[in-house]
């Protein structure tokens, strides 16, 4: 399967999967988050939704044989402290995220630095975990990394496996991505630079992103909203849609 169609998701009724999102549980309101292409900062009006490439129909099951499950495929999502990582994975999954959030101290002043403009009162001291079911062929298994240099040493683990990552960006902090950068750039593992916009806008431009991160045209990098199930959703169809390329020319390598 060398690429997949997103369906139309409707928005899901009080209770549903929509109840689980990061909007619902917090109480935040839902920002629009619409990707934007790599060629240039984004216009003023706001371009459609991502397509991959091309799409394949799947067809239904024979009568009386039984679908075949769906192939998993784990995405990791990772990037610094306070970049909206467990936001991301509570907005899309559509089981209850396991997350390993512990309450910040005193201990922590000085060193994890959530930035001017977060609440944050938590932390994740291990990982995020959720699935979100793509179509009846694909499910993705979401983990989302611990943003702080002195839980790296489980980066290598939670790699382990994984066909592509979703780097989460604050445009006022880019500093703090750069150790996720580099690691998944030594790794080799296919990854997207996405751009949180926090409070529904940026920093910088995304010209300017890219020229800070030092990042190649073959990287995308896209602007999403890590509270909006939708936008959410498009980002990580960018990973799905780079990690399949990948794994194509390999094969034909």
């Amino acid at each position: 399967m060398d690429s997949v169609r997103s369906p139309e998701w409707p928005v899901a009724p009080l209770g549903g999967v929509a109840a689980n999102s990061a909007a619902a549980r917090y109480g935040m309101s839902s920002g629009t988050g619409p990707i934007v292409g790599r060629a240039g900062p984004p216009s003023s009006a706001p371009p459609p939704p991502y397509q991959p490439p091309s799409a394949t129909r799947t067809s239904s099951p024979p009568v009386g044989r039984p679908a075949a499950p769906p192939v998993p495929v784990k995405i990791l999502v990772a990037g610094g402290f306070g970049v909206g990582k467990t936001t991301t994975v509570g907005a899309i999954s559509e089981i209850a995220p396991l997350t390993t959030e512990a309450e910040m101290t005193t201990a922590g002043i000085g060193v994890d630095d959530p930035g001017a403009r977060s609440s944050k009162t938590t932390t994740t001291v291990a990982m995020d975990f959720g699935c979100v079911t793509i179509d009846r062929s694909l499910k993705l298994y979401l983990f989302g990394t611990p943003g702080q240099s002195r839980f790296g040493f489980m980066w290598d683990d939670l790699a382990r496996g994984a066909l592509g990552a979703l780097v989460v960006v604050d445009s006022a902090r880019l500093d703090d991505c750069f150790p996720a950068i580099d690691f998944f750039e030594r790794a080799g593992l296919p990854f997207v630079v996405g751009v949180n916009a926090f409070d529904g806008r940026l920093a910088l431009e995304l010209g300017e992103i890219r020229w800070a991160l030092a990042i190649g045209d073959h990287v995308p990098l896209v602007q999403f909203d890590a509270r909006d199930r939708l936008s959410v959703r498009d980002a990580l169809l960018v990973v799905l849609d780079r990690a399949l390329d990948r794994a194509t020319r390999d094969r034909r390598a």
